[in-house]
């Protein structure tokens, strides 16, 4: 069984509402596993999955009402509805947006509780008549991050909670455990995070068959390609494709002329937007000033396409690579694979990383939004991590008034001025922090 965070968010999530929650990701990440170990925890548990049953669509697309719904309902199900101790699964409901239009109903009819989940929600659930706003929540999940992955191959909270330690502090870790734990990175980026390849992993410790558990899901997700958008396929899958010789090369950001000499970024929007919306590509824009909010210094056609998921990006590769990067071979370019690390990790943690590019300064791996401040982050997998010419330009400026930047590198915690030199491995502790109140009052009494 895999720890994962995602099972106390839900957990937390129905102690604190009794609104519906709707859990969105990619294909194949562990979300209805997730919610069947939740659903555990009561007395019923009823699933209704819409791709293995497609009969129930046309079940629930007719009902009128929660009554009507509820009544449909017990009559799929040999399981009992016992109010207040029954949890409601509706599984794959992107091949059935009714039901996500009719949540708030049920919500407020109040007999059950509920959980949804689906993949391509993005794509499928563009046209959806109503948001039911205020009924349900939506959380987005992602592969097992770094922290998620050594925990469930053997590392105790005590050695996770003094690498947390050393972080917050700038401190460096004890040798034999930075050692330690960087093997485990390296390990990290052949496997990923996709719970079929880690539990894989964890039975055989056999990279062979854990590359097999990939190539599966990358063939599954190009089957879902040719299934969900058969106009734009063929454009889809060359994009899908290009990922990880675009990431490999010496300039990282996406170039059309790669797919077609006579390319232009409104031809393709959409293909890219598809790959996005369906979680199997991570889009990181371009920004040419590291100011708050940087959404605002956003280019719209200027990016670098990520995988979703750094052990799928690693299984592209060619064969072989597995073993030579768990023994970091100095002959291969770890750049790519150490980015598309970072950029998964950053999203993960509700963090919207953007690269910053400018002519005069030069180019930096990545930029983000924390603690309501700019953090500029360089990603270096060889051993020049102090040569960083386009981080000292951007530090030095004064106009920006960057307070801190980290570099994450192969060595140990240190700091140099206003540069972090922090492990790779690091990146698990980079997560959002919402610095706003959740409580504000306007103080009238000098008006009253």
């Amino acid at each position: 069984m895999l720890k994962r965070k995602i099972d106390s968010y839900i957990r937390d999530y129905y102690e604190i509402t009794r609104n519906a929650l709707l859990i969105t990701g990619a294909r194949q990440i562990g979300k209805t596993y997730s919610i069947r170990e939740f659903g555990r925890s009561f007395k019923s548990f009823v699933e209704i999955n819409f791709v293995d049953n497609p009969d129930a669509v046309d079940v629930f697309k007719n009902a009128k009402n929660s009554a009507d719904i509820l009544l449909r309902l017990s009559a799929m199900t040999t399981l009992p509805l016992i109010k207040g101790e029954t949890l409601i699964f509706f599984d794959e409901v992107q091949k059935c947006p009714e039901i996500v239009t009719a949540i708030k109903f049920l919500v407020d009819e109040g007999s059950y509780r509920y959980i949804l989940s689906g993949s391509l929600l993005g794509v499928e659930l563009k046209n959806l008549r109503s948001e039911p706003v205020g009924y349900m929540g939506v959380k987005d999940m992602y592969p097992l991050d770094f922290e998620e992955f050594i925990s469930c191959v053997g590392i105790n909270e005590k050695v996770i909670e003094a690498l947390r330690k050393a972080w917050e502090n700038r401190m460096p870790v004890d040798e034999f455990v930075h050692n330690k734990i960087m093997e485990l990175f390296r390990l990290y980026l052949v496997v990923g995070g996709m719970p079929a390849a880690v539990n894989k992993y964890i039975e055989s410790n056999n990279l062979q068959e854990v590359m097999v558990v990939q190539q599966d899901i990358i063939r599954l997700y190009k089957r879902d390609i040719a299934q969900y958008d058969p106009d734009n396929k063929l454009y889809i899958e060359e994009i899908f494709n290009l990922i990880p010789p675009e990431l490999n090369a010496k300039n990282k950001r996406f170039i059309l002329k790669r797919l077609n000499e006579n390319a232009k970024f409104e031809r393709y929007q959409n293909s890219f937007l598809w790959l996005k919306n369906a979680g199997v590509a991570l889009p990181v824009y371009n920004v040419e000033e590291p100011k708050i909010p940087l959404l605002l210094a956003r280019s719209r056609n200027l990016f670098k396409l990520f995988q979703s998921d750094v052990g799928l990006l690693a299984a592209q590769y060619a064969e072989g690579i597995q073993l030579r990067i768990i023994k970091g071979d100095k002959d291969i370019n770890f750049g790519s694979i150490y980015e598309n690390a970072v950029a998964q990790e950053l999203i993960a943690h509700g963090l919207e990383p953007y690269y910053y590019n400018n002519k005069k300064r030069g180019e930096l791996d990545f930029v983000v939004e924390i603690g309501g401040k700019v953090l500029p982050i360089e990603v270096k997998s060889g051993k020049d991590y102090d040569v960083h010419h386009a981080l000292s330009n951007m530090m030095d400026c004064d106009e920006y008034k960057l307070v801190e930047a980290v570099v994450f590198n192969n060595d140990n915690m240190r700091v140099s001025a206003k540069v972090v030199y922090a492990p790779i491995y690091m990146i698990m502790f980079l997560e959002k922090n919402d610095v706003a109140p959740i409580y504000y009052k306007v103080d009238l009494s000098m008006l009253q």
